[in-house]
Order: C-alpha cells, then structure tokens, then sequence
C-alpha cells in the first residue's frame, strides 16, 4: 500500500543550511555590540546613519541591540515589541560577552602560566662550587 499515512502532519518547511547561516556572518560578533553600546551609554552621541542603497530602509532604520536593518520605521518598532529583541537587549545590558582572547586561553592557546620564577640556577665568577 504505499504512501503516507494521512493523519500524518506536514512538516514545516525549513530553510536550507546555507541560507539559515548566512545571516551569521553577516552580523557584527556580540563583543563588539556589546563595545558599541558601551560607547553609546558613555555619553558618544550616535551620528545620523548615511543612506546606503545596498541595506534595507536605505540604512535608516537601524537596531543597534541586533545590528539588523529594517525597512521602515513600522517593522523596526514591531521588532523592538519582539521577544528576540528583548532576548538580546537583556544580554546586552548583562555582563560583558565571551571574547576571542577567552576562547583562546580555554582552549590553551594563551600564555602558558608556569607560576613565579622562584630561582635560577645560572653560577656567577664570584661563586663556586665547594670541593
């Protein structure tokens, strides 16, 4: 008899693994948001964005919590009513972000902390060793 059963329910279509991922590198890394908004909290007043034809909005409409452009000022605030916006809003006003450096030294690839030089073995003229 061949064929799916009917009761069964349709999956979702999902989006290919390349177009899922390719947002990801187009995004600025969560240190350095955190860095831009820290500047931003300091008293740096943010400067009028240029146009830019190539970003939705002509780059008017602008996150800084998600670095994402919209393209007008209705679906900007319909994202800031979002529960990812909220989401990344409160890990941005939390503590600062994993950094490469953190990376790096977990998985040993920083300076090796050996401890204190306790002493050196090296014999000057003046000493010698007794007979």
């Amino acid at each position: 008899m061949g064929g799916k059963c009917p009761h069964r329910k349709v999956k979702k279509r999902r989006f290919s693994n390349k177009s899922a991922r390719r947002s990801n590198f187009l995004l600025k890394g969560n240190d350095l948001v955190f860095d831009e908004l820290k500047k931003l909290t300091e008293g740096e007043q943010m400067k009028p964005l240029p146009l830019n034809e190539d970003l939705p909005g002509m780059g008017q409409f602008y996150c800084a919590h998600c670095d994402r452009y919209f393209a007008d000022e209705e679906v900007r605030g319909e994202h800031c009513r979002s529960k990812r916006h909220k989401k990344r809003v409160k890990e941005m006003n939390g503590p600062s972000p994993h950094r490469q450096l953190d990376a790096e030294l977990a998985a040993g690839m920083g300076m090796p902390d050996n401890g204190p030089i306790l002493m050196t073995m090296s014999l000057s003229p003046s000493l010698s060793l007794p007979s």
